[in-house]
């Protein structure tokens, strides 16, 4: 019997837990990651949505980033949300640091502010966009899996994925995202 593949969703801020029923349903064991001594036994990653300024000095404050950045690597990882303006290559509005895996250009709180923030389907599934980051433009690697308001919101390149919007805050175990990322796990 195959051991099921493991699931570090980075527990410093944001939304955490709600990707645990996801997870489990798309047949994969969840576990929350804080520090680097919680990445042994983990096969991907997942940056959640949150805020990701906050996420960033967390991640400085811990010392994680280079055991992260060696981490990602050479396991898949999605950011959703926040978590996918510290994959993008490139950061506007304002600009910050990133882990630079995704060659797309991302501009924080593209749709606005907290009031702005909405629901919509992507792909036929229910998503919600919180203060969500607009992807502007992606490079020849990236493969567009779902647009928005004819902007990409769900983006590939290899084992590295990142949305926009937050599925894991839907009710209906699991998503077609999870779904997607647990497929990506070698």
């Amino acid at each position: 019997m195959c051991k099921k593949k493991t699931i570090g969703v980075l527990a410093l801020q944001g939304a955490v837990e709600p990707h645990k029923p996801h997870i489990e349903q798309a047949g994969a064991q969840f576990k929350t990651v804080k520090k680097s001594a919680d990445f042994r036994g983990v096969d991907a990653y997942i940056l959640p949505g949150g805020e990701s300024t906050t996420m960033l000095n967390l991640i400085n404050r811990f010392a994680l980033w280079d055991d992260l950045a060696a981490e990602f690597a050479k396991k898949p990882v999605w950011g959703v949300c926040a978590g996918s303006i510290l994959l993008a290559k490139t950061v506007k509005n304002p600009s910050q640091s990133s882990f630079g895996l995704l060659d797309m250009v991302v501009e924080r709180n593209g749709y606005g502010r907290q009031i702005d923030s909405h629901h919509d389907e992507i792909n036929g599934y229910n998503v919600s966009f919180i203060r969500a980051p607009v992807i502007d433009a992606v490079g020849p690697g990236v493969e567009v899996l779902a647009e928005h308001e004819g902007k990409p919101v769900w983006v590939k390149s290899g084992n590295i994925m990142a949305t926009t919007f937050h599925p894991e805050l839907t009710l209906d175990f699991p998503s077609p995202m999870h779904r997607s990322f647990v497929d990506l796990i070698g």
